[in-house]
């Protein structure tokens, strides 16, 4: 088999794949809005229509958020609806990835067409800001997932406003998300010619790219400590991913700025934070395996 045609196999899963989700995707939307529910699909599908033609972007869950006040009902419509939209990652508005109002986020949302249908997207002001604080929200574990940022970027639409992506949040924020793109430039190749914080995108501390490519370097995907219990090796391996706590994800998780002269304070605060919630969850384990 030659290296063209495993491509095209591989395409053709991804398509294939590509077209469960879309039906998940249709389902869920029609059955909230039976209810009065209206979501805003994130992340992952959304993500993937900025991808050139012919370069699969891989998803799992299907992410969908709705409002605070909405949020149980629409927990208990998923719930009830077992497997027919099982697969269905439920959002309580948008929690850490954005600070903006819902009702703002609501407002600026876009209708596109699936099918016969029509679903509701973040614009992609809103949706390039979430996707960057999601990928630092991961401490930059997934390289391949830049390319999310780099594709937002390069193929947004001609009227994208920076303004309307940038100057809604802080200035601690905004640092993130430029910070963000400058990681796209430097390891993707992301082109930063016309954009107004060039220059800044490209004064990447070196912390973080000393984290980054040590977090690279170790291949190690993030699991919950819980789920590893029985095997030895993998437990103390994810362990050892945590301690200590991958500084950028601890920043993200406090608030904190890039430009800090220390990680430390961010790092303990970020350990004591996770750690009775990690206890919870291994206590529950054990008591599962004891039963």
């Amino acid at each position: 088999m030659t290296h063209q045609s495993e491509i095209n196999d591989e395409y053709r899963f991804y398509l294939l794949r590509k077209r469960l989700a879309e039906d998940l995707i249709l389902r869920a939307f029609c059955a909230l809005r039976r209810e009065g529910i209206e979501p805003i699909l994130i992340k992952g599908w959304a993500a993937a229509r900025n991808y050139p033609a012919g370069k699969p972007r891989f998803f799992g869950d299907i992410d969908l958020a709705v409002s605070d006040s909405d949020y149980t009902k629409a927990k208990a419509v998923i719930c009830a609806a077992g497997h027919e939209i099982g697969g269905i990652d439920l959002h309580r508005e948008l929690r850490h990835l954005d600070t903006v109002e819902w009702d703002q986020l609501f407002s600026n949302s876009e209708i596109v067409p699936l099918d016969e249908e029509k679903i509701r997207l973040l614009c992609p002001e809103d949706h390039l800001r979430i996707i960057c604080v999601h990928w630092l929200t991961d401490g930059g574990e997934r390289r391949d997932r830049l390319w999310d940022i780099v594709y937002a970027v390069r193929n947004r639409p001609a009227q994208f406003d920076w303004a309307k992506c940038l100057d809604v949040v802080s200035e601690t924020r905004r640092n993130w998300i430029i910070t963000a793109i400058g990681i796209a430039h430097k390891y993707l190749d992301l082109d930063l010619d016309g954009l107004p914080f060039a220059d800044e995108a490209k004064m990447i501390p070196s912390w973080i790219t000393r984290c980054l490519e040590r977090e690279w370097g170790r291949n190690v995907e993030v699991r919950s400590l819980a789920s590893q219990l029985k095997y030895p090796r993998n437990f103390f391996r994810q362990v050892r991913k945590r301690v200590p706590p991958n500084p950028i994800q601890a920043t993200i998780n406090c608030e904190g700025d890039f430009r800090s002269r220390t990680r430390l304070g961010y790092q303990i605060r970020d350990m004591a934070k996770r750690l009775l919630p990690v206890v919870k969850d291994i206590s529950s384990a054990i008591r599962e395996e004891q039963q």
